[in-house]
């Protein structure tokens, strides 16, 4: 039996290579390679402003990057569609910094978005895939992946190696504008290095435990997916991925607003995906992990199904939810990295169960070069 029949889930066994590469494009001996990070010197507008452009899974990654950057760094970010950036009909004022994300690098609406700022004359960051892509040509600077090549359609290393050069450039400008001490950098960055070893003691369990949760859900109409701060990004690729890969419905919320109009579809046919992940040593994260585990009892009591995605060894998580899946614990802005990939299993394991070709979703393709 062949151990990868698709590219989908070779691409997903592919991760902790595909960061290690991307890791060392940017880092000599666990610390900054300076010179890689030179074109970005000049990247950031005077006031820390940062406009992120992106589509699809692209720019969950950049909704991801939202939190981290005004976490780590103080930055005032927000994140656009490409699509609707390159359509309005007045320039920002403001002028910030535009950062864009693709993994082919020539996504057509993120593309234009890119040449709209650029015609502005603001500054402007790409991070692609490709190598000698037409974004990371065009872009003031650039911070190229070494994902490798993505064949299946659906993003799986390309997102997971986005993941990682946006935290690697959160803590280059938390050194260059002092948000973070020395101690503190050094620190996650030899966590983020650590970070593809644990993912690969993590794969095979992953795949075995979606592949049981798959066959259990394979009649569900609908998921809701929820996450609070910078998991709700990973929420909203994980319904993506439901998509794309199996054809059933799935939405990313985030957790609070469940009981503000969603929960009316919650039932037997409709479970819920939450991320209850913590990381301890942040108090906003401890409290979003409380409020969780309370909106988990309330949803306990109402009977609704429920896969929890939490900490190994949170037998607490565990017993509010139906099912669990755990993940190693890892710091705030590492988790999505991590919890990100069963996700992307569980979307793969339901198109099998479906029957579904998961490396070909119909109507869809790997580079949307048409508006």
């Amino acid at each position: 039996m062949n151990q990868f029949p698709h590219a989908m889930l070779r691409e997903i066994f592919e991760q902790p290579a595909a960061i290690r590469r991307t890791l060392d494009l940017y880092l000599n001996s666990q610390s900054f390679d300076s010179a890689a990070f030179v074109p970005v010197d000049g990247w950031l507008n005077p006031r820390g402003e940062v406009l992120i452009a992106a589509s699809g899974s692209s720019r969950h990654a950049g909704l991801a990057a939202e939190v981290i950057l005004e976490d780590l760094c103080g930055l005032a970010v927000d994140v656009e569609y490409s699509s609707e950036y390159s359509c309005r009909p007045v320039a920002n004022p403001r002028r910030p910094s535009v950062l864009v994300i693709s993994q082919s690098g020539e996504t057509s609406d993120t593309l234009a978005a890119l040449r709209c700022a650029r015609e502005g004359g603001q500054q402007t960051l790409a991070i692609a895939n490709v190598s000698g892509s037409t974004m990371l040509r065009e872009a003031s600077a650039a911070m190229p992946l070494a994902a490798g090549t993505e064949v299946a359609i659906p993003a799986t290393k390309s997102f997971t190696c986005q993941l990682t050069a946006l935290y690697l450039l959160a803590l280059y400008e938390a050194q260059r504008l002092g948000t973070l001490d020395a101690a503190e950098i050094e620190y996650r960055i030899a966590e983020l290095c650590a970070l593809p070893g644990h993912i690969e003691q993590q794969l095979n369990g992953w795949r075995e435990r979606m592949a049981a949760l798959a066959a259990k859900y394979r009649d569900a109409e609908s998921f809701l997916y929820l996450g609070r701060g910078v998991h709700n990004s990973i929420a909203r690729e994980g319904a993506l991925k439901m998509k794309e890969s199996s054809y059933v419905q799935a939405e990313g919320y985030p957790t609070g607003e469940l009981k503000h109009g969603p929960n009316a579809l919650v039932s037997e046919h409709v479970p819920l995906v939450v991320l209850a992940t913590v990381d301890r040593r942040l108090d906003h994260s401890v409290l979003r992990y409380e409020k969780t585990l309370q909106l988990l009892e309330d949803m306990k009591k109402q009977g609704a199904r429920v896969i929890v995605i939490a900490n190994t060894g949170d037998h607490e998580a565990a017993a509010l939810g139906t099912d669990c899946v755990f993940v190693e614990p890892a710091s705030e802005h590492l988790l999505p990295i991590e919890e990100v990939i069963p996700l992307q299993l569980f979307a793969y394991q339901m198109a099998i169960e479906r029957g579904i070709d998961v490396d070909r979703p119909r109507n869809l393709s790997k580079a949307v070069i048409e508006a």
